[in-house]
């Protein structure tokens, strides 16, 4: 399992939460409650990864985001992972 900082932001008409990923700048996405957020941010983070790991690169580091609203999530690595991690 790899580990991520994922950060949620409360959309100011209340109708969503923005979750963006500090580690993984390419990686934005949301949900209309916490729970779809979560599943959202998770799935969002295995598919980038599954694209480092066809690219050959490093899956990128957690980074912290302080003073930010944020939860850090477990994500199951794509198959073959195991030496891509950085």
């Amino acid at each position: 399992m790899l580990t991520y900082t994922i950060v949620l932001t409360q959309e100011p008409d209340e109708t969503a939460i923005t979750v963006t990923v500090p580690a993984i700048p390419g990686v934005a996405t949301w949900g209309a409650t916490p729970e779809e957020a979560l599943a959202s941010a998770r799935e969002a983070i295995e598919l980038q990864l599954e694209s480092y790991l066809e690219r050959g690169r490093p899956f990128p580091r957690d980074m912290r985001s302080p003073g930010k609203r944020s939860l850090t999530i477990e994500v199951t690595p794509p198959t073959g992972a195991s030496r891509h991690s950085a």
